[in-house]
């Protein structure tokens, strides 16, 4: 969770006391600023529009609200909340925050997402769920194939509403919408507001209340942000040398595309990086493995495409670097919200090439300042070593791997 809602407690938001019980047992007192203001307008049985940057505590904020009126009514076989989103991490990250708060509660909750078996999800479904996350595609086939009734829906939530259109998923949606019952509570939460989000807002709720925490495209406060400019030959050079300092501990690096993520991952650990990798060709297999590895400290470094930019809740990144600049501001804040989490400080670096200038320009003009340019001392920016052969000793890695 994000910088707490001075004053606040959770008591005071009039949450259900076995709910209260699981957020001591993790160690909360202290609602953050969008949970402390949505959370009373969701229990009052409002809809609601959630604006917030990544890392805001969001999940949270709509999460324990459904928790507490679902206790209040009775348990059955059919749906009563349903939580949409974009990734299977997403997916998996609203059933995670269910599970770790609702550990005094007796709901029953499951995400379904593609690239996971079938079996275990159709097992599940048909003993009878409370609380569903799902990402549309996996939704639908279910759906189709009788698997849900929507019967007792009770709140609906679409998650990082902006990225489903951003990946083209806006047809599920309306698909979807069209087969839920119109009597029901609606929550719609997203990083940005452009303009095809206003519009959906307008069509699925019913005189929502809005929840702006801090600007739009604005990155969480605490985030230090520098621009290496370096010929794109020498990048993987110089990301190799950043990754040498001390605090260099657990690093999230964005490329651009999924082939570059694999090449990068690929010559990091040539050079004796400890390296995870996540983007949409992997199983869900290997990005769970891959998110387990990092999480854990088995990993120093995480190659991610923009998946993993709103799909991933590990607190403790130190680092976050794009090796390519990202196409929008509001990318290049996704991404570096991924660090300065739970109210921490956190580093994020631009490699940048002279052709991404423009494409910094944008951002800094987005974000309101100009980002400071750093030159890192001893490398040497004349010259490339495309080879770069292992410099590692034999005897170990060299703090390469966090353990």
């Amino acid at each position: 969770m994000n910088a707490p809602a001075e004053g606040l407690t959770f008591e005071g938001l009039g949450l259900d006391s076995n709910l209260l019980k699981g957020i001591h047992d993790l160690g909360f007192l202290h609602p953050t600023p969008i949970q402390a203001q949505a959370i009373p307008h969701i229990l009052a049985g409002r809809d609601l529009i959630g604006c917030a940057q990544t890392g805001t505590g969001k999940t949270a904020a709509f999460v324990l609200p459904i928790l507490h009126r679902l206790l209040q009514g009775k348990s059955g076989k059919h749906v009563r909340a349903l939580i949409i989103a974009p990734t299977r991490e997403l997916a998996d990250q609203s059933m995670d925050h269910l599970k770790s708060l609702s550990r005094y509660v007796h709901l029953k909750g499951l995400a379904v997402f593609g690239g996971s078996p079938m079996p275990p999800q159709i097992s599940a479904l048909e003993k009878g769920v409370d609380i569903l996350s799902a990402t549309p595609g996996r939704l639908l086939d279910h759906i189709y194939s009788g698997r849900i009734d929507f019967v007792d829906l009770e709140v609906l939530v679409l998650d990082e509403a902006d990225r489903m259109l951003d990946m083209g998923f806006l047809p599920d949606i309306e698909n979807i919408l069209r087969l839920l019952p119109p009597k029901r509570q609606s929550l719609l939460f997203s990083a940005t507001m452009p303009p095809e989000i206003l519009r959906l807002t307008r069509d699925i709720l019913r005189d929502p209340v809005t929840v702006q925490i801090g600007q739009r495209s604005s990155p969480a406060v605490g985030i230090r942000q520098a621009i290496y400019p370096v010929p794109n030959h020498l990048k993987t050079d110089l990301l190799d040398e950043l990754l040498r300092g001390k605090e260099m501990e657990s690093v999230l690096v964005f490329t651009r595309t999924k082939r570059s993520a694999d090449r990068l991952a690929h010559d990091l650990m040539r050079r004796g990086v400890h390296v995870s990798v996540l983007h949409g060709d992997r199983t869900q297999e290997q990005r769970m493995f891959a998110l387990e590895r990092f999480r854990d400290g088995d990993s120093q470094v995480m190659v991610a495409t923009d998946v993993a930019a709103r799909g991933i809740d590990i607190e403790q990144i130190s680092h976050v670097i794009n090796f390519d600049v990202p196409h929008s501001p509001d990318d290049y804040v996704h991404r570096i919200g991924r660090t300065a989490r739970a109210a921490a400080t956190g580093d994020a670096f631009t490699l940048m090439d002279k052709e991404e200038e423009s494409l910094v320009q944008e951002i800094e003009q987005t974000l309101g300042r100009t980002l400071p340019r750093v030159t890192l001392p001893r490398f040497d920016y004349r010259k490339a070593d495309r080879s770069s052969p292992p410099r590692r000793s034999s005897h170990g890695h060299s703090g390469r791997g966090r353990r």
